[in-house]
């Protein structure tokens, strides 16, 4: 939605520049093609410019006003894990003003000791679950992983409440180095952002977790 004033800016631009060249030659060499062709009248092409400089700089003030602000917050909590264990909770918050809606939604599991065949990847939940399950974690008991699909919608909020990304039991923190996951949303003007974090970043800062 931005591309059509930044296009219509820039050829006002180059046809700025054509006149101005034309308008510096002299009245013969104006007399051949192409000087002898005029395409706009500089006051026309005045008033076009500050048209196109205004709808630019108003465009990307207004961007500015409802982008998203995406961030995440992480604590050790219950009730998300199988026996109400405590558990590693993230979940992301849209603390801009305007709705955004997700676009793409991917993680990265990095094991904790790995051989190199996992973190080098981007993948979708579904294989994400898969890997951790092949290195003995089991769903619902040692973590769960939420999948924010297309479309779903982020809602600005300035209270900080989050939606959930993913719950970790204890077992999960010290056996995954790292699991990042990228988040990609459009604005309401149909602009894109993106934002990747590390869930395991805070989980280890008191070493252990609270006690059950």
């Amino acid at each position: 939605m931005f591309t059509a004033p930044l296009v219509m800016l820039g050829v006002l631009i180059l046809v700025l520049v054509r006149e101005s060249i034309r308008g510096n030659i002299t009245a013969e060499a104006r007399a051949h093609w192409p000087w002898r062709l005029q395409l706009l009248d500089m006051q026309v092409l005045g008033s076009l410019l500050a048209v196109a400089v205004g709808a630019v700089l108003a465009r990307a003030q207004y961007a500015r006003t409802v982008r998203p602000y995406l961030g995440r917050r992480g604590s050790w909590a219950r009730g998300s894990l199988r026996g109400d264990t405590q558990a590693w909770t993230v979940g992301i918050l849209n603390g801009g003003q305007h709705i955004a809606t997700v676009e793409s939604y991917d993680c990265q599991v990095v094991l904790a000791g790995g051989d190199g065949r996992t973190g080098t990847r981007w993948t979708d939940i579904s294989v994400a679950v898969d890997e951790l399950t092949r290195s003995g974690l089991v769903v619902a008991e040692d973590f769960q992983l939420a999948e924010l699909g297309p479309g779903f919608p982020l809602v600005g909020t300035s209270s900080y409440e989050t939606v959930l990304v993913g719950a970790f039991s204890k077992e999960f923190v010290e056996r995954v180095e790292a699991l990042h996951v990228r988040i990609r949303v459009t604005d309401v003007v149909g602009d894109s952002h993106e934002r990747i974090g590390d869930c395991m970043r805070g989980a280890r800062a008191n070493t252990h977790a609270p006690p059950d």
